[in-house]
């Protein structure tokens, strides 16, 4: 039996799923035990007050909620409980005068944006619409988003230089502007995988672009503010009628419970809440009255400014020392400028650089990064970004220190193999 159009497009090998096959093997018992290196996971960091804080939450929540939580069935929007804490935190930090309208809970912030790209892009009586990602590259989950081909967009970066090694990408307005079949704008910011913020005035512009195209902005904040705050964060989350904000607590050290949630206009967000109870009923209850224990008591908001951000921005400090050190001086490798994050993004500016030819040599030495083409959208070859897409590759920041120190050097190694085979 052959697959539907639909079908064949998302049982594609696409760039989310590599990186969910090489978490595989290395936590499978054949590959769990093979020494493998593994610098492409986005599982957050292991940091034990974040686990010793979730486990005694969820302790307390078994003992008190799971007959309730768990034993029936629950609103598609959400557990009252964690929607109410989500009003109250957000309207009290932000003053948005938001009410459980404008909040749906969700299995995974993934899972929501996947929701919004079924609800505003794809077939319609105008033509396809399609995702647009305002600045490539960005998360890689996001191109299977869209269960038709052609149906998302990226517009390529401006290349910014800084001092030493250092680069920057900018928003390219006009390339924006002029884009047609614009069904709705997405982007994380905090990005994965630079860890840029967008500032105000660039903030501004995007939902200037949003009004004028009568499209939702959705705005991906899984690793900024409020919480995990694992990368410094420009401007705060904004409030407008064209924007759809999506949080998740799995950056926060829930990754495997996919609890996430989007705030928007209450019309936007019905329309989620429908096609979520369309789908998957709700997301999971007793994770969610975990996670509102944490934001009532406060847990969550203490541990993303005390513990997590802390955390990440230490870690980044050393992966640049680390690199500094490590990387070949004779060679021009870049690495995009960051105050924190999860990630480092580097650019090797070589014409016999390859970021699959990389990646391939690198599992020969037992160590995972992530090409950095799979955070850019096809054509990798235009006018604007060249052979760009293909020399970029990104490492992850939540390894122990030892295991980030040992696969730079392996990083260090191959990158003077392909100079010499080339």
């Amino acid at each position: 039996m052959g697959l539907s159009l639909s079908g064949t497009k998302m049982a594609k090998v696409s760039g989310l799923r590599s990186i969910m096959e090489d978490i595989a093997t290395t936590t499978s018992h054949t590959g769990g035990d093979a020494g493998w290196l593994n610098l492409s996971i986005g599982n957050p960091a292991l940091i034990p007050e974040v686990q010793n804080t979730w486990q005694r939450l969820t302790a307390d929540a078994l003992a008190d909620d799971f007959t309730a939580a768990s034993c029936q069935y629950g609103p598609s929007r959400g557990a009252p409980v964690l929607v109410d804490a989500i009003v109250a935190e957000f309207n009290a930090r932000y003053g948005w005068g938001i009410t459980a309208e404008n909040v749906v809970i969700g299995p995974g912030s993934q899972m929501l944006c996947f929701i919004a790209a079924a609800l505003f892009t794809g077939p319609a009586a105008d033509g396809t619409q399609q995702i647009v990602l305002p600045m490539t590259p960005d998360y890689t989950g996001y191109q299977g988003l869209c269960m038709h081909s052609g149906g998302i967009a990226g517009i390529p970066p401006r290349t910014e230089p800084g001092q030493g090694r250092s680069f920057r990408y900018a928003f390219d307005f006009d390339a924006l502007e002029q884009r047609g079949r614009m069904g709705m704008m997405l982007l994380s910011s905090p990005s994965n995988p630079t860890g840029r913020s967008i500032d105000s005035a660039e903030l501004a512009r995007l939902i200037g672009v949003a009004r004028r195209r009568d499209v939702p902005l959705i705005i991906d904040h899984a690793y900024g503010a409020p919480f995990p705050q694992i990368a410094a964060t420009a401007t705060a989350p904004p409030w407008d009628e064209h924007v759809i904000n999506c949080f998740t607590l799995s950056k926060a050290g829930l990754p495997g419970e996919r609890i996430g949630f989007a705030i928007g206009p209450a019309h936007h967000i019905n329309a989620m809440v429908s096609f979520l109870s369309n789908s998957a009923l709700h997301a999971p209850q007793l994770a969610q009255t975990v996670a509102a224990r944490a934001l009532t008591t406060g847990r969550l908001q203490e541990m993303a400014a005390s513990v997590i951000s802390p955390f990440y921005r230490n870690r980044r400090q050393t992966a640049e020392k680390l690199l500094a050190e490590l990387l070949p001086e004779d060679m021009d490798w870049r690495l995009h400028s960051s105050e924190g994050g999860m990630f480092c993004w580097l650019w090797v500016n070589h014409a016999w650089f390859d970021d699959m030819a990389l990646y391939r040599l690198l599992k020969t030495k037992n160590v995972f990064i992530v090409p950095g083409r799979h955070f850019f959208v096809d054509p990798l070859y235009t006018a604007g970004l060249l052979n760009h897409g293909k020399q970029c590759f990104r490492i992850s920041l939540s390894a122990d220190e030892s295991v980030i120190g040992e696969g730079i050097v392996r990083i260090a190694e191959a990158l003077r193999e392909l100079r010499g085979a080339s």
